[in-house]
Formats: structure tokens, sequence, C-alpha cells
């Protein structure tokens, strides 16, 4: 099992900057793959940034290729996504997610919230415009 916990959401006007982290602990050696997701009221859960924890490398929705980015610290087992140049349409509850290490992603895939199985409970971020 892992379990992952989130942290670092709140409240910024547009064009403000937030650093969320996610605390794994447990099994983290069975994953590979490790996203952030968020969820706005009325629509889907959607990724927004996915790591591949091995090798770093790194993957991003277009909505936000350029102001937002994904990084691990290895020593701390902890995720972060740093966010910057927020817009309001980027208000919604943020997850972060881990797919276990048999899952090979490519692709679209990687950002598919039906490939990961371990999940934290969410931290909220509200851009005000």
């Amino acid at each position: 099992q892992v379990q992952l916990v989130e942290s670092g959401g709140g409240s910024v006007q547009a064009g403000g900057s937030l650093r969320l982290s996610c605390a794994a602990s447990g099994y983290t050696s069975t994953t590979y793959y490790m996203g952030w997701f968020r969820q706005a009221p009325g629509k889907e859960r959607e990724g927004v940034a996915a790591i591949y924890t091995p090798g770093g490398s790194t993957y991003y929705a277009d909505s936000v290729k350029g102001r937002f980015t994904i990084s691990q610290d290895n020593a701390k087992n902890t995720l972060y996504l740093q966010m910057n140049s927020l817009k309001p349409e980027d208000t919604a509850m943020y997850y972060c997610a881990a797919a276990p290490n048999w899952k090979h992603l490519y692709g679209g895939s990687r950002f598919s919230p039906h490939e990961y199985i371990y999940w934290g409970h969410g931290t909220q971020v509200t851009v005000s415009s």
C-alpha cells in the first residue's frame, strides 16, 4: 500500500503562484508513475502533470504547459507541483496519485485517472480574477 497526503493549496489572485506537495509513504518502490490531477465542480477529473519517477521524465497537459512544473525529492519521498501564472480556470481540487510499477503508461494514458490506483484526499486551489 502507498499513502499520499497533499498540502499547499490555498486562495490566490490570478497571476499568482502556489506550490503543492504530496508526501508519499508505504511501499513507494512499487510505483513508477506519479501524477497530479484536478477536478472542478461539475467536471471530470483530469490529469495535469505526470512524472516517471525512476528517470524523472515529466509530462504536462497542454492547459498547464509552461506554467506548472512537476518535480520530486526522492530523499523526502515527496512530489511537488509548482504552479505559476495561475488562472481562474485552474480553480479545482488537486489530487496526487500513483500508478503501480507494472503499468507502462504512454501518451495520453499518463493523464488518465483510471491508470492510477493510489490517491490522496486532495487540496483545494482557488484562483480569483
